[in-house]
């Protein structure tokens, strides 16, 4: 069975529902292509599933830590079950969200596996896709633009690949029965130091074996020496220019390997190992070999605008690189939407798109760290402002953290925000919209940040910039 549309878009997660939406609202028939569940690796295997457990955790130890605030409890018990459910319960709620947003917009969703495909009889150029239904029969979809939107996986080490129970990617933990008593994590970017805050919190010993010199190796240095510091604080042990030697794993009783740390070889025992070293683009198996769709470091290569190397197929999303989160794939997916529809679009900046880290506490940034900014040839001048010195902060008994702005010395123009603190994750808007705006610390400063608020930091961090901050 041969269908036409406007917009064929393969691969259903945050990228593909978004700009399936933004492309049905400007008037085009839209096919979705999708091989699991709507929502993607975000919705079932990423970001809610990972924050619901975050929230649990956090909420088990501020329950442990009660009495600080005057109330006094006993017998405060951890449910792992009962945690898994609460999870399960979120991703099936928002799940039905989106089908019911597919449902609304009236966007047909096809369950199966799509390829693309190359010139043939059903278009005289390539971009149609041959699905294959679960009942094994076969519908082509011919589409005038084709969206890919298909997304990453865990990557893995030759012979760290999850196994029976010993060896972990992101996916398996988030399917855990139960707490192991211990656990290694090889890599401390945003996934590791996550999973090293939320399985601290719930009573599991953890190691974090991290390659680069500082944790998050893609944030500011005083941002990861903060969270390093603090994550040590509370019982992580943090092992930095430190690189495992795959060879050497041993399970059994547990999981045995060696690590490098300089001149000397280590070895290091967990019940189990949570292998988080990045995402790997799922680029295989997609039919781009009978495409002139380029590649480039293992991604599919785009232009500001999304499109491949063949103008009539946009990429959006994990597959091209870049940042792969998932706001980052949403903004994406209504900028190519927009593009082949012939409207207006701001195009993509990965210099607007806000950082997040769910870690305890929060980490979150958006724009040039001051290593990358100097590197560039800034004249660049900073301002901080500490938690401890505002009021909403000592109320929640989450004081730890600072903000950190980096502006031009030249121009004044914001460069960059970065914060770690409580709640930071919902503070960072702002600095995005700073970013957007080319604003200047006194732009900020001159905002109205109401009182007693997180939100004040940001006015008070960019007041620093100058010298001119008032609660320090």
């Amino acid at each position: 069975m041969t269908i036409t549309c406007d917009v064929a878009i393969l691969g259903g997660g945050t990228g593909g529902y978004v700009a399936a939406i933004r492309a049905a609202q400007l008037g085009k028939e839209v096919i979705i292509i999708e091989q699991d569940k709507l929502g993607g690796t975000c919705l079932h295997r990423g970001c809610i599933p990972s924050k619901s457990l975050l929230r649990s955790a956090e909420l088990y130890a501020q329950m442990k830590e009660s009495e600080s605030y005057g109330i006094e409890t006993s017998g405060v018990t951890l449910v792992f079950p009962k945690v898994q459910q609460r999870k399960q319960a979120i991703v099936d709620q928002l799940h039905s969200g989106v089908k019911y947003l597919m449902s609304k917009n009236n966007i047909k969703v096809i369950e199966g596996t799509g390829r693309v495909i190359g010139p043939s009889i059903f278009s005289p150029k390539s971009g149609a896709v041959a699905v294959e239904l679960a009942d094994g029969e076969m519908e082509t979809i011919v589409p005038s633009h084709l969206i890919i939107a298909t997304g990453s996986r865990p990557r893995m080490l030759p012979g760290l690949e999850p196994d029976d129970g010993y060896i972990l990617s992101s996916d398996e933990a988030l399917t855990l029965e139960e707490l192991p008593s211990s656990m290694l994590i090889v890599g401390g970017g945003v996934i590791g130091v996550e999973w090293a805050s939320l399985l601290n919190d719930f009573g599991v010993e953890v190691t974090v074996i991290e390659a680069a010199d500082q944790l998050l190796p893609s944030e500011d240095a005083d941002i990861a020496k903060e969270l390093q510091k603090l994550l040590v604080k509370r019982g992580v042990k943090v092992l930095t220019r430190t690189t495992i030697l795959p060879e050497s794993v041993q399970k059994g009783n547990g999981v045995t390997i060696s690590a490098q740390q300089g001149d000397q070889t280590i070895q290091l025992q967990g019940e189990k190992l949570l292998l988080s070293i990045g995402r790997q683009a799922n680029v295989e198996n997609i039919g781009l070999e009978n495409t002139d769709v380029g590649l480039q470091n293992g991604f599919i290569r785009v232009n500001d605008h999304l499109q491949t190397t063949e103008p009539h197929i946009y990429a959006i999303g994990d597959c091209i690189g870049g940042l792969q989160l998932a706001h980052a794939a949403s903004h994406e997916g209504i900028a190519a939407a927009q593009h082949l529809a012939g409207e207006p679009t701001h195009g993509y900046n990965p210099l607007h798109i806000p950082r997040c880290v769910y870690t305890r506490p929060e980490v979150a940034s958006v724009g040039l760290t001051e290593r990358e900014a100097t590197a560039k040839g800034y004249n660049i001048k900073t301002g901080k402002f500490p938690f401890q010195a505002i009021g909403k902060a000592l109320v929640y008994g989450d004081k730890d953290g600072f903000v950190k702005v980096i502006a031009d010395a030249n121009t004044n123009d914001i460069l960059g925000v970065h914060m770690i603190g409580a709640h930071v994750t919902d503070l960072i808007g702002e600095a995005a919209l700073a970013q957007v705006l080319d604003a200047t610390p006194w732009e900020i400063g001159q905002v109205v940040h109401a009182h007693p608020t997180l939100a004040e930091i940001m006015g008070e961090a960019a007041l620093a910039v100058d010298g001119r901050a008032i609660g320090i």
